[in-house]
This record gives structure tokens, C-alpha cells and sequence, in this order.
């Protein structure tokens, strides 16, 4: 199938490219800036019920201090259409270094807001409104981030490269976990007092470093050969949804497989760490650390198998074998074992789950053309981690008042990563298709293109 001539003029081989500099500028600026956003799940799991909120209901305390973790997923799909439009307008490494930025400072005032002893009702508030902020960065700094690796990259590394993204997110959430294994560490008097401030604001180095890496970043080849032929969509929401809509719902309902993550790192850290299981903060927090880690090698790896067999089998692999792992790992915490909670921790985070999240950069962006790649991946991504992020307080409110019920919250995990997985199966393969054909649709035809071509005389 051929490319249309208004969809995707880029050559299929970027004569420019700088894959390995792309891929570098999107690991370190997806590390940096989840770092930022990981630090965050750690408190609201462990300090926040403590710092902001009151007192007198600490069950309540911690279902409120999860529900502000999800509060940024909520805002990703708004920041989707604002910064995905904006993405495929002016360009992806403008909105790096914006989401970078945004995401630097946001955390940064978390550190410093006061606590609900000092301000009362206005802390909760202050915090969630840093949450937003936190959430409408996020929500266009993996979208640009894979679409700038991907349009950099060779036709037959696609894969490998762009999945430096989610290894760079892999590697801030071991940042942000080893920030808190010191802090968790200190005695709740200077842990609920200043501790857990000093993770937030060393943010400030975010903004700074990840300055100075992506404004050097040159833009993509198929976008400037875009913009040089005017070939870049004037709404590039519009033109998505006419043409694409049915690949934003399947990357909608791929992404939910992003539940695995957030019940992983915030809801079982939670339990762990509840009366009812009664594990360790810091070896918990060890137990994510050590299972990113292997992550960080697992990702590049089933990244290059998907450049080889293709998107969907690797996708697939991560989907159903999360499913099943995700018993085994709630039951190893369920049983007070500690070898076991590790074990089934590392192979179920740090492998199993890593097929998928090595595979979906290049899957869902290999859906779109350059004209609109930013603005589907973040719309469809962002609202299908909106459901996920959400999904920890569903899934505190499926433990039951004693939150014992881990049985039921590992039903649903597994219920969710069957849905992606179903959503997997009715995309078409695309790991051999070339750059210039991603996405194409033959019958797009732009109105206000079309109509300043000259109609031949009679």
C-alpha cells in the first residue's frame, strides 16, 4: 500500500536522522521528569494521609491521598489535545522541553506547600492543583518524546528506539523509589515533618538539566520535510478524528494496560505496607526499586525481539502474562514471605510486564502518520492512563474496610490487561511497514487543501 501524497511525504529513510542523540534526550528526559511523577505515587502512598489531610479518618485519609494521585491522570487527556495539537503544529522537541519544564516546577511547589495542621482544607487543594499541573506535562512528554525517536529512527530498529522512552521512565521510577528508601527510613516525626519534602524539591535540577539536553535536540526529519512542503495539518485534531478514530480507540484501550503500573507501584505498595499485611516500607520500596532495574535491561530487549517477530506478539506476551502475574504477586505479599515477594515482583514487574511497555512505543505511534502522530498518541494514551490512574482507588475500594480482599483487586488488574490485550488483537502488524507508509489512508483528502488545487478548464 502506498503512502497518500497529503499524508506522509517523509522519505522512508530520514537522510538527517540522529537516532542514538533522540534516543538519548528521550531517556534522560522521561527519567528526569517521571522521576518526578513516581515521587509523587511513593508519598500518597506512605506521607500524604499523614502531611495533608486530617487526622481524624485515616482510612479516609488514604483513600483521598490515592484519589490526588489519579487526579493527574484525569488531566492528561485535556493536556493530550492541548499539547498533541501544539506537537503536530510547531514541532515535538518545543513540547519536550515545555513538559520538561512544567513538570520541574509543579513538583518542585509540592516540597514546598504547607501541611493540612498549618493551612487546613487549603493543603488538599494546593496539592491537587500541583497534581494537575503534574498531569497535563505528562500527558505530552511520552506522546513527543516517541514520536521524536521514532521519526529519527531507522525503518528496522523502530522498535529499539523508541522504546528508550519507557526505559527512561523505567529508570525515574528507580530514582524516585531510592529517593524515598532514605526518607522512608527517618522517624515519623521528621519523616511527616520535612523528610519527604526533599525528594519534590530537588526537582529544581530537573528543570535545569533537562533544559540544557533538549533545546540542543535537532527536530525530526519528517516533520521539517512536513513543514517545508506545507504539509502540516492546520487542525490536527480534526484530521485525526476523521481519519484515525478507530486507531485512537484501539490505543485507548491498549494503554489500559497501564493499570499494571499504577497498581504495582502505588496500591500494592499501600497494602504491603497496611496493618493487614504488615511488610516493610523500605524493603517494598526495594522491591520496586530492584524490579525497575531489571526493567531497564528487559525493555531494549523485548523492544528488539518486537523489531524482529513483530508489535503484537510481544504486546501480547505482556498483556496476558500480566494477567496471570499479578495473582501470584499479590498473593507472595498476602503470604508475609519477603523471597517471594521478590521474586514474583522482579519477573512479574520487571519481565513480564516489560514486554508490553517495550512494544507500545513503536506499536501505537506506527498507527499514525507524522501529521498526526503526536495528537494520537497523546489522546489515545492519556485517556486510557486517565482509566488506569483512577484504578487505584477502584481498586482500594474492591479490598473491601479491611483491605484484605487482594484477590478481587488481582480479578480486576487482570480483567483490564485481557481488555488491552483483545484491543492488540484488532490492530494490524506494522513493524515492516515503511516510515512513509505509517498510517497512511488513501482516501484522506484535506478540504482546504483540495480546494486550492486549480480546477482544469473544460
Amino acid at each position: 500500500m502506498s503512502a497518500h501524497p497529503l499524508d506522509d511525504p517523509a522519505p522512508s529513510a530520514p537522510p538527517h536522522g540522529r537516532p542514538r542523540k533522540a534516543a538519548i534526550a528521550a531517556w534522560i528526559g522521561s527519567a528526569l521528569e517521571y522521576y518526578d511523577f513516581f515521587i509523587y505515587g511513593s508519598a500518597a502512598a506512605l506521607v500524604f494521609p499523614h502531611v495533608f489531610f486530617s487526622p481524624d479518618d485515616p482510612a479516609t485519609a488514604t483513600l483521598i491521598s490515592l484519589g490526588t494521585f489519579g487526579v493527574a491522570y484525569a488531566a492528561r487527556p485535556l493536556g493530550a489535545l492541548i499539547l498533541g495539537h501544539y506537537g503536530d503544529r510547531l514541532g515535538r522537541r518545543k513540547i519536550m522541553v515545555f513538559t520538561l519544564m512544567l513538570m520541574g516546577f509543579s513538583t518542585f511547589f509540592v516540597g514546598c506547600l504547607p501541611s493540612y495542621a498549618q493551612v487546613g482544607t487549603a493543603a488538599p487543594v494546593l496539592l491537587v492543583l500541583m497534581r494537575v499541573l503534574q498531569g497535563l506535562s505528562a500527558a505530552g512528554e511520552q506522546a513527543s518524546a516517541n514520536s521524536m525517536t521514532l521519526e529519527h529512527a531507522p525503518e528496522s530498529r523502530r522498535g529499539y528506539y523508541t522504546s528508550f522512552t519507557l526505559n527512561g521512565t523505567q529508570a525515574g521510577q528507580i530514582l524516585a523509589t531510592l529517593a524515598f528508601i532514605p526518607v522512608a527510613a527517618l522517624p515519623e516525626e521528621q519523616l511527616y515533618t520535612w523528610g519527604w519534602r526533599v525528594p519534590f524539591l530537588l526537582s529544581a535540577i530537573v528543570a535545569v538539566v533537562g533544559y540544557v539536553i533538549r533545546r540542543k535536540l535537532e527536530e525530526t526529519p519528517t516533520f521539517l520535510k512536513a513543514s517545508a512542503d506545507a504539509d502540516v495539518a492546520k487542525l490536527p485534531l480534526a484530521h485525526l478524528l476523521r481519519h484515525h478514530w478507530a486507531d485512537v480507540l484501539r490505543v485507548v484501550a491498549a494503554s489500559l494496560i497501564a493499570t499494571v503500573s499504577t497498581i504495582f507501584t502505588v496500591w500494592a505498595l499501600a497494602y504491603a505496607t497496611s496493618d493487614s499485611a504488615g511488610l516493610d516500607k523500605s524493603a517494598m520500596l526495594w522491591v520496586g526499586a530492584l524490579a525497575n532495574a531489571v526493567a531497564l535491561l528487559a525493555i531494549p530487549l523485548w523492544a528488539r525481539l518486537s523489531d524482529r517477530i513483530g508489535r503484537k506478539p510481544v504486546f501480547l506476551t505482556g498483556a496476558i502474562g500480566s494477567a496471570v502475574m499479578i495473582f501470584v504477586y499479590l498473593w507472595a505479599i498476602s503470604t508475609g514471605s519477603y523471597p517471594l515477594v521478590f521474586l514474583s515482583g522482579i519477573l512479574f514487574f520487571g519481565v513480564v510486564y516489560s514486554a508490553a511497555n517495550g512494544s507500545w512505543p513503536a506499536f501505537y505511534g506506527e498507527m499514525f502518520s507524522t501529521r498526526v502522530r503526536l495528537s494520537g498518541m497523546a489522546i489515545g494514551t492519556q485517556i486510557g492512563f486517565a482509566v488506569a490512574g483512577f484504578a487505584v482507588s477502584l481498586a482500594e475500594q474492591i479490598a473491601g474496610p479491611d483491605g484484605k480482599n487482594w484477590l478481587g483487586v488481582a480479578g480486576f488488574t487482570a480483567a483490564v490487561c485481557l481488555i488491552s490485550a483483545v484491543a492488540a488483537l484488532t490492530g494490524r502488524e506494522t513493524h515492516r511497514v515503511p516510515t512513509a507508509e505509517l498510517g497512511a489512508r488513501p482516501a484522506e483528502v484535506e478540504p482546504e487543501r483540495v480546494a486550492s488545487v486549480p480546477t482544469p478548464s473544460a
